[in-house]
This record gives structure tokens, C-alpha cells and sequence, in this order.
């Protein structure tokens, strides 16, 4: 993210500005506890500066506060108010915290936004609901693009700064929802999943980022007995390991997990072959019998899955898939440095794996992932994956141990406002 990014702010301030008045004259002012992300610059370069040396010192040094304010109204009917009970910190949050998010995301958010879209908490009746984060059609007052199409369905994405409320491509960067680091925001009905009463929270607050993981693993396109590579071990990539073995089990998957404690989630989730990124060359010209052409494999795995995004793990990505294989990024990528030119070469497909929606199977059938995910955070207990929780007036240190989770032993770290 660039400076840019901060005087796009600008443009939504006027919007911010009525929502504002509207909470001021509300007939009854409820006040909530929320992380917000405001429009500082300089503290936004600061974040970005520190977080070079320390990964997750933007909590204290950017422009995000620990603030009070006057609770949101709901802009129209279909809407409710959600009390927060977990809130996880993803890749993208802490991004977005560091000063490292994109520049292609500044048209996308309005300003001041609370972070937070990994969210379980209860609904104005008392039922416990996950947040499917994306403000589709519904939430912003347009026809959806099919009877019963998921928030992010569709084949344009203008609704996503129009409508009835303020841009954002999702809850937790939207000014007119608030976001889940907080004691409450609002979520549209298109929004909301229900859960069950033997899924715990811990394990329904990891339902979104296994559709994530879901989704990716179906874009990926995987083949009965083929080889499938997933890099990185972090949340992201180990929801993909059990999303692959729990759907195509035939496929061998080769991991890439960097510490200790990723490495053993990653074969508890069903991972065949577990090494360390520096040693994932050589494992896959063993198991696919390639050989070494300078850096890269004369063949390769089938499909890659990069849960990383960085530089190093794109190049790596299209250096081990086989000519004609396919290259998902599932890890928010920003700006990096990638050679395409072995892409070009051997004719790799890449695809890009953001969100989830309304999925179609290889029986021709459709499934929301969310559906698929709710099934699989059951049969792999995949909310063994929390692995600690904190309030949310210890936010720089809840964001510092998700920052720093591989190397301290933690895949998700969690707000708790139980």
C-alpha cells in the first residue's frame, strides 16, 4: 500500500462523515470497544518503516487505535447487529496493520474502518452465526447475479463500491459496518451462517478461513493420483492440506512448512511428504522422478498452492509445476518480483484464489464453500488450530504473536470478547 492509499481516504471522508451524524442523532447511543484503522499517514510510513525490524510492530507504531465509538445503525432492513464472541488475525489484516498492503486495494476501502472479518458471535436473537465477510449484491441493495448466489458471485465487481453503503470490498474495511475487532458490528443476512451447537467457537471462527482454503483447493482443479504441492504452513496452508486430502485422497500432497509445529499439523492433516521450503525442490524431483534444469524441474507436481505470496514462494511455485500444470496463489500477494518467464516457457497456468462462493463439483452439482467448510472444520478439528485468544485492549501483543506465530509455535491467533 502506498501513500496513495492514505489520500484515497479522502474521497470516502464525506461518507464517513454522514454516518457520523447519523449515530449522533440516533434516539439511543450504544458505545462499543473497537481496533480502528484511521487516516494518518505519517503513522502509516512509521508502520511500515518498523515493521521491517519486527514483524507486527505496526500495532503500535501505525495509525490503528483502541478506540470508543457510538455504535453503527443498520442502513436498511435485512441487516443485524452481531456481537463479536472471536475474531481471528489473518495475512491480510496483518498487512494491513504493517503497512504492507497493496496499492490495488486503495479504491476498495473506506475510511475510518474497524479490521476483523474471521468472525464468530450472536445475532440479535441470541443464535450463534459465522460471517461470510463479503459485501455482495444483497448487503448493497442490487439483485444477486443468480437465485441464491453467494455474496462473492458474479462476473463484475462494481457493486462493490456502490449501493446503499460506503465502499468495501469486505467486512473490516468498510466505514458503514464496522469490522469483527470489536464488541459488535452489523452484517447483512446474505452474510450470516448459522452454527451448530456442537461446533465450538474456537472451531467455527476457523469456518472462513477454511472456505478459503476450500475454495482454493477447487480452483487448483486436482486430478485423482496426482501430486500436489502447498507452500506455507500457516493457517492458510494447512486448511488447504486437509481440504485436498479430505476431498481428492488419492492425490499425494508434498508440503513445505517451515517450523517445527506447522510441520507436525501438516501431516496430522494428511500431508504425505513434509519438508522444509529449502529442501521442496528436491522432494518434488524425487517423488515426480524429474530432473534439475538450473533452478528449476524439467517436470514438476501437477498443481502448486502458495499460501505465502512473497517473491521467493511465487518463483518457487512455477519453478516445480510441471510444463502445463497449474499455479494457485492463495496468499495475498503486493508487489513482488516474479521472472515469467519459465511460466511462458512451460505454459503453467496461474489463478488467483481470494475468496469462495458458490462452487461447482465434478458431478456437475453445486455447493457454497462456506457449506463445504462448516463439514470439513468438523472432520479434521480444524479448531484445534486457535492457539491462544486475547482481549482486545491487548491487541499489540495479540498482533505481534500472529505476526510472529510460526516461529512461536501458533498457527491462529484470536480477539476473545467472551
Amino acid at each position: 500500500m502506498t501513500v496513495n492509499f492514505i489520500r484515497c481516504a479522502e474521497q470516502t471522508e464525506s461518507g464517513a462523515h454522514q454516518i457520523r451524524q447519523t449515530r449522533k442523532t440516533a434516539a439511543i447511543v450504544r458505545w462499543v470497544k473497537a481496533l480502528e484503522f484511521q487516516r494518518k499517514e505519517v503513522r502509516y510510513v512509521a508502520a511500515a518503516v518498523t515493521s521491517r525490524f519486527s514483524a507486527g510492530s505496526g500495532a503500535s507504531s501505525g495509525p490503528l487505535s483502541l478506540v470508543n465509538l457510538e455504535s453503527i445503525p443498520k442502513p436498511a432492513d435485512g441487516w443485524e447487529r452481531i456481537t463479536t464472541r472471536l475474531a481471528g488475525i489473518c495475512g491480510s489484516d496483518l498487512a494491513t496493520v504493517d503497512g504492507k498492503s497493496a496499492a490495488y486495494f486503495e479504491p476498495w476501502v473506506s475510511f475510518p474502518f474497524v479490521l476483523g472479518h474471521e468472525a464468530v458471535g450472536t445475532n440479535e436473537k441470541g443464535e450463534r452465526v459465522v460471517l461470510e465477510p463479503v459485501l455482495g449484491h444483497e448487503a448493497r441493495g442490487f439483485e444477486p447475479p443468480f437465485p441464491g448466489a453467494a455474496p462473492a458471485d458474479g462476473d463484475d465487481y462494481r457493486h462493490l463500491v456502490g449501493g446503499t453503503i460506503e465502499a468495501g470490498i469486505q467486512t473490516g474495511g468498510c466505514c458503514s459496518t464496522g469490522g469483527a475487532w470489536s464488541d459488535e458490528f452489523i452484517a447483512h443476512n446474505s452474510q450470516l451462517h448459522s452454527v451448530d451447537n456442537d461446533l465450538s467457537d474456537e472451531a467455527a471462527v476457523m469456518v472462513e478461513p477454511t472456505a478459503s482454503g476450500v475454495h482454493a483447493m477447487l480452483r487448483a482443479n486436482i486430478a485423482e493420483h496426482s501430486t500436489a504441492v502447498v507452500i506455507g504452513a500457516g493457517t492458510m496452508g494447512l486448511v488447504t492440506i486437509a481440504a485436498i486430502k479430505s476431498h481428492i485422497p488419492t492425490c499425494t500432497v508434498i508440503a513445505a512448512a517451515k517450523y517445527p509445529e506447522q510441520q507436525k499439523y501438516a501431516h496430522e492433516l494428511g500431508a504425505d511428504i513434509v519438508v522444509k521450503p529449502s529442501e521442496l525442490t528436491r522432494a518434488v524431483r524425487r517423488s515426480t522422478g524429474s530432473f534439475m534444469i538450473g533452478d528449476d524441474l524439467s517436470g514438476g507436481a501437477d498443481v502448486v498452492i502458495d499460501a505465502v505470496g512473497n517473491d521467493a514462494s511465487i518463483n518457487q511455485a512455477i519453478g516445480i509445476c510441471r510444463p502445463r500444470g497449474r499455479v494457485v496463489l492463495l496468499g495475498m500477494p503486493g508487489n513482488v518480483k516474479v521472472d515469467m518467464t519459465a511460466l511462458w516457457h512451460r505454459e503453467t497456468e496461474l489463478v488467483g484464489a481470494y475468496t469462495y462462493g458458490t462452487e461447482k463439483l465434478d458431478d456437475g452439482s453445486t455447493v457454497h464453500s462456506f457449506d463445504l467448510a462448516f463439514d470439513l472444520v468438523k472432520s479434521a478439528d480444524l479448531g484445534r488450530l486457535v492457539t491462544a485468544t486475547y482481549p482486545l485492549d491487548r491487541y499489540t501483543d495479540a498482533i505481534t504473536h500472529a505476526a510472529q506465530a510460526g516461529p512461536r509455535g501458533a498457527v491462529k491467533i484470536c480477539f476473545d470478547f467472551r
